[in-house]
Formats: structure tokens, sequence, C-alpha cells
């Protein structure tokens, strides 16, 4: 059978109750918890990690990601949470919604996936229903899950068990465009599951839900929808490189071009993050799976891994245009965290800005009030600094526009900064013409 043709046919498959069935939520992170408050609120849900300190402090009403705020926790009247495998085994709606990241070798790496697919098989009951929200290549559902489900379970895919994949569209640190406010994709492994899938994510989305005809397509959509944005990104990171070899600002080409009714406003940096920097490269694995080698989706992502290293070549470049001793310098570091606002720091593009000005023999300092020094000294070795020293800095990066920063006055910004000094602003943050400071 091909896969993603049994969603064009009709099965009978036994379904639970839409508006009674229980449900747990596999993962709470950015994505997961958000979706389990937001069921929480009208039925019985039970929010699964296997991070026992992570249940611990959502018990304790505090989300260390901030999206969640303690009010919102409270006010979701049927959530509990567990660790324990055996809490969910009465549930008849699984939501799996890990992390799907890469390797060091940039190929998906699928071990999340696979082991929140064996533990959701192990409790898998007939009628129950699984539905993945983590972004994959197309197939991943019912080529490397589903085969999981029915290998612990016992139980067979679309005569026991229905699967439904509607992918998260979460963007963390944004208040504006929260879970509800976001159309939502829905798919299922057969027509009827489809239905269920959709009716179960209209009960919460006020934005309303688009149902694809089968999981394949809303996986591909999912997986496509990053990988846009990733070569948008990477077209005016070239852009800028080129203008800065014409001596020309980019913002300012940026925002004569945007006078035009259709010219998209997208601005260069550092794509780091789990989703725009490492989706593309689920697409690319499975090209390369079928046959075709990808071209342009490359380019896009060569791009952009390659502006950590970009920044600072041009930061060592203007401090020695300004006769600073590069090796001796004192750089200051503002923002780690992988976006504005948020406390993020997975597979944030900042440190390829570090480790490059590290590499000229540079004393680099990391500030940023939004990360967790613990987390941060664990993944990377660094340790931020709480406060800033002043006249003690060579340079300054602007790596990411927090509200902090940008409401920093000039002053501000200049005080930790020797006389003599350079300010790269990766995010156009300041305004042009200021003495010292040069724009990406």
């Amino acid at each position: 059978m091909v896969p993603g043709l049994l969603s064009k046919m009709s099965i009978t498959c036994p379904l639970p109750d839409l508006e009674t069935a229980p449900i747990a939520v596999i993962g709470l992170g950015y994505v997961g918890l958000p979706l389990a408050v937001e069921f929480g609120k009208t039925r019985p849900v039970i929010g699964f990690d296997i991070n026992p300190d992570r249940i611990a402090e959502l018990k304790q009403g505090q989300d260390t990601t901030l999206e969640v705020s303690p009010e919102e926790l409270a006010a979701s009247a049927h959530l509990n949470f567990t660790s324990e495998l055996s809490d969910i085994a009465k549930c008849q709606v699984f939501i799996v919604t890990v992390p799907t990241p890469i390797d060091t070798s940039k190929t998906p790496d699928l071990r999340p996936l696979r082991s929140a697919s064996r533990s959701v098989g192990s409790v898998l009951k007939r009628g129950d229903v699984v539905i993945y929200e983590s972004t994959v290549y197309p197939g991943a559902t019912e080529e490397d899950c589903a085969p999981l489900l029915e290998e612990l379970s016992g139980l067979t895919l679309n005569t026991d068990f229905s699967a439904g994949y509607s992918p998260e569209r979460i963007n963390p640190g944004d208040k504006s465009h929260r879970l509800t406010d976001i159309v939502k994709v829905t798919s299922g492994s057969h027509p009827e599951a489809a239905d269920f899938v959709d009716a179960l994510y209209a009960s919460i989305i006020t934005a309303g839900t688009y149902k694809a005809e089968n999981i394949r397509v809303a996986e591909a959509a999912k997986v496509i929808e990053n990988t846009q944005r990733d070569l948008n990104i990477a077209l005016v990171n070239e852009l800028a490189v080129i203008f800065g070899k014409l001596g020309i600002d980019t913002e300012a080409v940026l925002q004569a071009a945007g006078t035009k009714w259709n010219f998209l406003p997208f601005r260069p940096g550092l794509v780091g993050g789990h989703c725009i920097g490492v989706d593309p490269y689920y697409l690319t694995h499975k090209a390369e799976a079928v046959g075709h080698s990808p071209e342009i989706i490359l380019a896009g992502r060569r791009m952009n891994d390659g502006m950590g290293a970009y920044v600072a070549h041009e930061m060592i470049r203007n401090m020695a245009l300004k006769g600073i001793h590069v090796g001796a310098s004192r750089v200051l570091v503002m923002g780690l965290a992988f976006k504005e606002n948020c406390p993020d720091i997975r597979n944030t593009k900042v440190i390829d800005v570090i480790e490059a000005l590290q590499s000229y023999g540079v004393t680099v300092d990391v500030f940023d009030p939004w990360i967790d020094p613990e987390e941060t000294q664990a993944e990377y070795g660094i340790t931020p600094v709480a406060a800033v020293t002043a006249d003690a800095y060579d340079g300054l990066v602007l790596a990411v526009a927090h509200q902090e920063f940008r409401a920093m006055s000039e002053g501000e910004l200049r005080a930790p900064l020797k006389e003599q000094h350079v300010i790269y602003d990766v995010k156009a943050m300041l305004p042009r013409g200021m003495d010292g400071v040069v724009r990406l």
C-alpha cells in the first residue's frame, strides 16, 4: 500500500469519543505545554515529559520557557503533569510534541521521536488515536513512527488504532501569534481519523483549521514553511554581504525596495533555533533518499550557516581599521538566545560569532538577561556576565534584539566601551550614521 493512500479510503476503525476522550501530550516544551494548557481548560489532559525537573516546575505553576504564564497554567483546571508512563495509560488520544533536531553531520535525529513512539506504543489500546506535531520529512509518521507503535502495541494501524499529523506552528517569544490565533493544519491516516483530528483541534483553535488531504501533504507543508523563510533570509544575507563590499547600507536598500507592494520584508541576520535552521535538512535528507540532490535549499543553508563567521570577520576588520590591537582586545556580545525576547539558546548562531572572535585571540564576554546561566554553561561552556563593566571593551556586538537592548540609550550602550571602539549592529537596532557603528 502506498503511504498516504489510506487517507483517501474509507476505513472501519474504532475512534474515541470526540468530546470526552482524555488526552496525553508527550513532551512539554514550547509546543507541547501551550497545547496541553489549552485542551486542559475543558477536558482531562495529562502532560507527560521524561524530565522530572520540568514536571516539578510545572506542578509549582512555573514555566521557564516563558510561553505560558502562571495565570494560564492555573486556568487549565483539567491539566495534570507526570513523568510516569503508567499515568497516561488510560488516555485515548496521544499528541507527540517532542523535538526533532539534527546531529553534527546535519542529518535528522529521530531518536526523541522514536523514543516517544515506543513509549506511546507500550500503552496504546484499540480505538486510540496518535497525533504527531513534531516537524519531520514527508512520510515519517507512517514509515518511521507507525511501525514502532504497531511493534510495541501488537496493534495494526487503521484496523485497531488511528494516526494523525498536525504540524506545530508555535513562534517562541511571540505574544501576538499564540496557539489559538494560528490556523492549524490537520490530517489523518484515514478519512474518519482526519475528521476526528480536525474536529479535535477545531475545538480550541479560534483561527480555524485546514484539513490536508493526507498525512504526507501535512508533513510536507510544515517542512517547507521554514525552508521558504530560510531561503528568503539567505537571499538578504547574501545581499548584505554584497552591499557591505559596495559600501551601501543594507537596511536603507531594503527600506527603499520595500515601497513596492509585493516586496517581501525579510531582514539579514543569524538563523538559528530549532526550526528555520533545522527543518530544511529534514527535507533535503528525504530528497537525497529518493535520488534528488537539492541545490537551492542547501545553498541557502550554507549562506546562513556562514553568517556568524562573517559577522566576526567584519568586526575584526573594523577594529583593525581603528587601530585596535585585536589579539589583546575584549568584546562584549549582547544576546545569546537564538531570537529576541526568548530564553531559548538551542542551536543559537550567536555562538558562531563568539567562537570566530575567540579564534582571533579576542576575549569575549556575553550578556543576556533572558538566558539561564547554568544552562548556558552546560550547553556551551560560557558563563554570561551578570552585569557590564564600564570602559572595559574594545567592541560590542548587538547580536539579539531583546526589548531591553532596544530600550537602551546611546549613552547606555557605549558605557561599557573604551574611547576607541567598534559597535557591530547585527539587527539594525541603531540609527545609521552613529559614530563607530557598523550594521549588517
